[in-house]
């Protein structure tokens, strides 16, 4: 080596030496907040609302709904979810998280009003008991036998599995 590359060794480990070295502290890492899990990724908010504004988009929705929807809370929660994840920003995640509730709300309007069905709080004691033999007779050769008859294939078929392809292309 010569005088120009020791200097350059020598620089590089200073410069290394000079960066301190930083255990992960809280400063660094994002907070971790109740119900954090309910937020979609911003883009997710970005792809919504130019779906809402597309022309196929309208075009639904005065089908579905036979008007035009707002889609400028989609575009609110957008703003409000870069500012949050850009700037921590406390009250943006806070307006952020009340519209994914409300829209869960109205999402699950018609389920929690159902008067027909009667929710169950446990599953049926027999959930695991044996399929009746009608249905086992009508499952035979189909997909759903398969499992059962999965260890038979394997031993009569004689290692063909690894020289059969899945695609071909001619």
């Amino acid at each position: 080596m010569n005088d120009s590359e020791e200097n350059i060794m020598e620089n590089n480990n200073d410069k290394k030496s000079q960066v301190p070295e930083t255990d992960a502290d809280d400063s660094v890492l994002p907070k971790i907040r109740d119900n954090d899990w309910m937020l979609r990724p911003c883009d997710v908010y970005l792809i919504e609302y130019k779906d809402c504004k597309s022309i196929w988009g309208r075009f639904y929705q005065n089908f579905y709904y036979g008007e035009m929807l707002n889609c400028s809370q989609w575009k609110t929660d957008y703003e409000n979810c870069l500012k949050w994840q850009s700037k921590d920003d406390d009250t943006a995640f806070n307006e952020l998280l009340t519209s994914e509730k409300k829209r869960r709300l109205e999402r699950l309007a018609s389920h929690v009003q159902n008067d027909v069905w009667i929710n169950r709080t446990e599953p049926p004691s027999d959930w695991n008991s044996p399929l009746p033999k009608w249905m086992v007779e009508r499952n035979k050769g189909l997909y759903l036998d398969v499992p059962e008859k999965k260890e038979e294939y394997e031993t009569n078929n004689h290692g063909l599995n690894n020289y059969l392809s899945s695609c071909t292309i001619l």
